[in-house]
């Protein structure tokens, strides 16, 4: 029977990473709003012998995900590992500054979107699925740094639905993991922090491996 990993955010940084480490032993459905960054994925995942389901969407769309998971249930019968590293980045901002458009695209994807997913990907996993998602690893900066406010508000919230749906499944399953990955030089990271030295952070694809050691023990 064909493994089956779904990457929600798999366009580029830790989601891509995941989908080319995973290619070899699972069929990656990559979900991401670029055509083109998905294709590019596409191609490096069949350059490591595996293949791929492209879903260029928007998770905070809701028939469109209705829609995917109707068709992974159709076509697969169900998943055996979710990995959702979509995350909405807004621009640093003082809180008494925030853009109303700016924090309501952050809860759209960070909770919103994920609160639905979670419902619609549940039963696809059953009890033995595995569901995982990331923790910032500026985990500091969520308890209250300077600017941080829209995305720290709204990426805990997120990870708070995340630790909920773990506590609650422990007995029935699906297992669901929140991982720290190491400072990556993503573009997310970029546009929090300018101008730094790059060099020391950790390189994706092996941040991928290292993470999925930890899950798939």
């Amino acid at each position: 029977m064909t493994k089956t990993a779904l990457i929600t955010g798999a366009t580029r940084g830790l989601g891509a990473a995941l989908a080319e480490a995973l290619a070899p032993t699972h069929h990656i459905i990559a979900v991401g709003r670029t055509s083109g960054a998905l294709e590019d994925l596409d191609d490096r995942i069949k350059a490591l012998g595996g293949d791929a389901t492209l879903a260029p969407m928007d998770i905070t769309i809701d028939p469109a995900m209705q829609q995917l998971c109707r068709s992974i249930f159709d076509r697969w019968g169900g998943l055996n590992l979710w990995f959702h590293t979509a995350v909405h980045a807004a621009p640093l901002t003082p809180a008494s500054h925030i853009n109303p458009k700016d924090f309501t695209k952050s809860v759209d994807i960070n909770i919103t979107a994920t609160s639905r997913m979670i419902s619609y990907v549940a039963p696809l996993l059953g009890a033995d699925g595995k569901a995982v998602f990331f923790d910032d690893p500026i985990i500091g900066l969520l308890g209250g740094a300077a600017y941080f406010g829209t995305y720290g508000a709204t990426k805990a919230a997120q990870i708070a639905l995340a630790r909920s749906w773990a506590v609650e499944t422990v007995k029935t399953g699906p297992c669901v993991h929140i991982v720290t990955p190491k400072p990556m030089p993503t573009a997310t990271r970029a546009r929090f922090f300018p101008g730094e030295d790059r060099t020391p952070l950790a390189n994706p694809r092996s941040e991928a491996d290292r993470l999925l050691r930890v899950v798939l023990s």
